[in-house]
């Protein structure tokens, strides 16, 4: 939803609070964090999160992710029945925010995976940068898929109607 859409029901028109009506759940930011750092895509794959998040809980807040425009979701190329979850251009936008509550965790929190934090204290830019290139070299091979499918699908359509014609 951006800037001059229709605005949903919100308890204030603060920025700060349609962010976290959004995003204020532990799990939404982490859905988001896997999907981003660490290539998470399918269901299964965020169930082996080591938060251990519930299936209602992750059904939920992927809905909940697609409804805010975050994720979307698409047809799983090796499994068509089933989905993948990607980052929209407004998921991705969301790499400096969680580079900065890393930061900040790392600041005043005792926690794990120093060397990120040391690593995003060094050169913060070039981490975000690389994820965002990341991001667009999927949405990239993920376009390239889907136009070989259509062209596949379209040859397929095309052979069957010829040949229905001939038969």
């Amino acid at each position: 939803m951006g800037i001059g859409k229709s605005i949903p029901n919100r308890r204030s028109l603060c920025p700060l609070n349609a962010s976290v009506e959004m995003l204020g759940d532990r799990w939404s930011l982490l859905i988001v964090r896997d999907i981003m750092v660490r290539g998470s895509r399918t269901f299964k794959e965020f169930m082996n999160s080591d938060e251990g998040i519930a299936t209602n809980i992750l059904a939920d807040r992927l809905r909940r992710l697609e409804s805010y425009g975050i994720v979307k979701s698409l047809p799983d190329p090796a499994d068509r029945r089933k989905s993948i979850y990607v980052l929209t251009q407004k998921g991705i936008d969301l790499a400096p925010v969680l580079a900065e509550m890393v930061l900040w965790a790392g600041a005043h929190e005792k926690t794990g995976n120093q060397e990120l934090v040391r690593a995003l204290r060094k050169d913060k830019h070039k981490i975000i940068e690389d994820v965002r290139q990341r991001w667009a070299q999927n949405q990239a091979s993920l376009a390239g898929h889907r136009l070989s499918r259509k062209f596949s699908k379209d040859r397929k359509s095309t052979r069957l109607n010829s040949s229905h014609i001939t038969i």
